[in-house]
């Protein structure tokens, strides 16, 4: 199994990177939005949608991503994306979403098994997330990198830090593996990485004074994106526990599905590009 995902990781880091960098903004759009609409089939059989609802959830995705990439009237440029006005309502209303619905929604335990709900609730998951990842591209390839590492980081040092000194258990009912020194591991490995990307604020488009204040808030966004990033897994986790599976999907050798691997991420980019339309220019 290690070996595998190995291999499945040794294939896949240098080809997102090179789609990452050397995509143009529409072109990285049809890509990101091909591994969504993926995702959307594993939204779908977690979500125990059924031959017509299933197709129909999955071409729903698939047309919505088409519309608002392709689509004049949506106003897709490659040289600026979307309109500001767009990525707010779109990336917003996942944002408050994550914020808190899902919070609450893990808080209660109780399983929400309503199709349509799930399906909605799927809907604005990935096409926020697909959106704000193109957002994020087409204002910097480096800038998106560097966003989702807070994501990575943030997962990587849990993993460690919760292995050896877990304790208390974060979430045992949803994710029996999670802890809480995982988390502090996670949020402390995080602060450190905001610290040392701000010497790159401006030529990431920040042009504001980089005093004491600006840096505490942009640790406190880093952290904020990390924190989300834990619940985007935790949600997933509560999704596949609900359905009875270990992973969402097949499609990658060792680790599982798209959802498996973007989980996290479904959480954290949305407001991530929102704080990227208001702080940089």
């Amino acid at each position: 199994m290690l070996k595998t995902r190995i291999i499945t990781a040794l294939v896949l880091i240098p080809l997102t990177l090179a789609a990452l960098f050397l995509l143009p903004p529409r072109a990285w759009g049809v890509v990101t939005l091909a591994i969504v609409v993926i995702g959307a089939t594993e939204w779908a059989e977690l979500a125990a949608l059924k031959k017509r609802r299933w197709l129909l959830f999955v071409g729903t995705t698939l047309f919505i991503g088409c519309v608002l990439l392709l689509d004049p009237a949506a106003g897709f440029t490659p040289e600026s994306g979307w309109a500001d006005a767009v990525v707010f309502w779109i990336c917003g209303a996942a944002t408050v979403f994550w914020l808190l619905v899902a919070p609450a929604w893990l808080a209660s335990g109780r399983r929400v098994e309503s199709r349509p709900v799930l399906a909605i609730v799927g809907w604005l998951v990935l096409i926020a997330t697909w959106m704000a990842v193109v957002a994020l591209q087409t204002r910097s390839p480096g800038l998106l990198l560097a966003l989702m590492a807070i994501v990575w980081i943030a997962d990587t040092a849990a993993y460690f830090t919760g292995r050896r000194f877990g304790r208390r258990k974060l979430a045992p009912s949803i994710s029996p593996g999670k802890t809480w020194e995982g988390v502090y591991g996670a949020l402390a490995a995080v602060a450190i990485y905001a610290l040392l990307l701000l010497p790159f604020a401006a030529a990431a488009g920040y042009s504001r004074a980089l005093d004491p204040i600006a840096a505490a808030t942009w640790v406190a966004i880093a952290l904020l994106l990390a924190g989300l990033s834990i619940i985007g897994d935790l949600f997933e986790s509560q999704l596949k526990r609900q359905r009875g599976v270990k992973d969402s999907g097949s499609v990658l050798p060792g680790h599982g599905g798209v959802l498996d691997r973007i989980d996290a991420l479904t959480a954290a980019m949305p407001p991530a590009a929102l704080i990227a339309q208001q702080l940089l220019r």
